[in-house]
């Protein structure tokens, strides 16, 4: 079924546009990344470099080697929330080139840049929290997010076997999702048949490149047994599919953000960015801590209706976007902290888990 969404009869959209973009104006910021977004970068890259090369060349013992492992998948989580994903969204730069260098470190990170773009930013971003077409809310398995699903008794446990489905979550992406995801006709309401040639070439050339650096290398280099290796890649994993889907399930699954489904004939209740607002929920808003290693993606509602803005700047036009939704009387979900997120996240698996009255 075709989705439509209603017109912005209200012109909601129109107006907070109109607010932000004064905003930048009158402050002479631009819209994509300062010094701040700099730093970042450099930080997570510096990082992530130190614990790969420590891993290498450190001749630590086996627990330091893998504290190394872990801060190498840790820091591959925050260079990819900040960069990777502003850079996908052409919110890092102005100039194309250097979001698309930018967006490599998905690819060099394992995930497909080119099909995150697809299920991320075209359907996510379009039909997100509907049933059947976000890709988000589809792609964890083994699980009722909405209230639209058939209850199964397994979705009882939900609530605490979620977290190992998330930390194994990359480990699928890159060995899994990406070819599946590929060579798949359609991806929600997306018509997937037709891809560029060259992006069959990126998709195996960095795949093959991801193995060799994360895997071959350090099994010929490494100064211990391929099994304790290969155990210090998955643990790497396991932190960085942990950290990576919870930090995008505090967003939209979690008890204020409704879940809402087309009616017969495919329309939705709301325009887009009111629906946007209706699914979509921040946290951690004043926290300097969480938005520093989130990429901002605690500030969702802001990234959703502005996914170009670089997101050092959600922060200001937060203030912005929840003074116009009140103004329309749309709801501006928040959470005041990481944790209160977690623990919604958690009571929503628990509600959604109980076996709907007959």
């Amino acid at each position: 079924m075709k989705i439509v969404f209603k017109k912005d009869t209200k012109d909601f959209h129109k107006d907070v546009n109109s607010a932000v973009n004064e905003y930048f104006e009158l402050s002479g910021n631009t819209k994509k990344a300062n010094a701040y977004m700099y730093f970042k970068t450099f930080f997570f890259l510096s990082v992530l470099i130190i614990s790969y090369l420590t891993i290498l060349f450190g001749g630590l013992s086996l627990w330091l080697t893998y504290m190394a492992w872990i801060f190498l998948g840790l820091s591959s989580v925050f260079l990819a929330v900040n960069c990777g994903h502003d850079a996908i969204h052409g919110a890092y730069s102005d100039r194309k080139i250097i979001n698309k260098l930018m967006s490599r470190s998905y690819d060099l990170l394992g995930a497909n840049s080119y099909m995150w773009s697809i299920t991320h930013n075209v359907v996510h971003h379009t039909y997100t929290n509907i049933e059947g077409a976000d890709e988000d809310i589809e792609s964890i398995p083994f699980t009722r997010l909405t209230p639209h699903k058939k209850w199964k008794p397994l979705y009882r446990y939900q609530s605490i076997y979620i977290f190992l489905l998330y930390s194994f979550s990359t480990l699928f992406w890159v060995f899994t999702k990406d070819y599946k995801k590929f060579f798949q006709k359609n991806i929600g309401n997306y018509d997937n048949k037709k891809h560029p040639i060259i992006q069959y070439v990126n998709l195996f050339l960095f795949k093959g490149i991801y193995y060799c650096l994360f895997l071959i290398v350090p099994f010929l280099v490494v100064q211990m047994p391929w099994y304790l290796i290969l155990g210090g890649f998955i643990l790497s994993h396991l932190f960085e599919g942990l950290a990576i889907a919870t930090i995008f399930a505090l967003a939209h699954i979690v008890e204020k953000t409704t879940f809402l489904i087309p009616n017969a004939q495919g329309m939705m209740e709301h325009n887009w960015a009111v629906h946007q607002l209706y699914t979509t929920a921040d946290f951690g808003r004043k926290s300097n801590v969480t938005g520093f290693f989130t990429g901002g993606l605690n500030f969702q509602i802001e990234h959703h209706l502005f996914p170009s803005i670089c997101h050092v700047h959600y922060p200001a036009i937060s203030e912005i976007v929840k003074r116009k939704a009140t103004e329309y009387a749309i709801p501006y979900h928040e959470y005041d902290s990481f944790f209160d997120a977690l623990k919604s996240h958690i009571d929503l698996l628990k509600k959604m888990g109980v076996k709907p009255m007959e």
